[in-house]
């Protein structure tokens, strides 16, 4: 095997997250809670320390919270981060990073906790 494979699977790892919102008032990442980091969708698997370092998982699937802002979401969908927004998950492409695949369903203007497909 290669002597410069950091990470045999490369799906989940620690990485410095400090610059992306999390949940709750500090805006530090929480265990569940879903980011990008430049244009890599990940969920956090652990808080932020006090370094900014979390351990993430950039593909599989999540039940997150989403935002249905720009029309229902159905399976399938496009799903997008948005820093803003509370839930940050939504289907408003406007000016978000793309995340990933909505494996539910959530009515037009209405929030739900659906299965998410982490990446694309």
């Amino acid at each position: 095997m290669a002597k410069n494979i950091i990470f045999e699977d490369g799906d989940q790892f620690a990485a410095n997250v400090s610059g992306v919102n999390g949940s709750g008032t500090s805006n530090s990442i929480k265990s569940g809670d879903p980011g990008v980091l430049g244009d890599l969708p990940f969920v956090a698997l652990t808080d932020e320390d006090a370094d900014g370092i979390a351990t993430i998982k950039t593909n599989g699937v999540a039940s997150l919270l989403v935002d249905a802002e720009s029309a229902a979401v159905n399976p399938g969908d496009l799903l997008y981060y948005d820093a803003a927004d509370t839930n940050k998950i939504n289907n408003a492409s406007s000016g978000n990073k793309r995340f990933g695949y909505a494996l539910g369903s959530v009515g037009n203007g209405a929030t739900g906790t659906i299965r998410v497909k982490i990446g694309y």
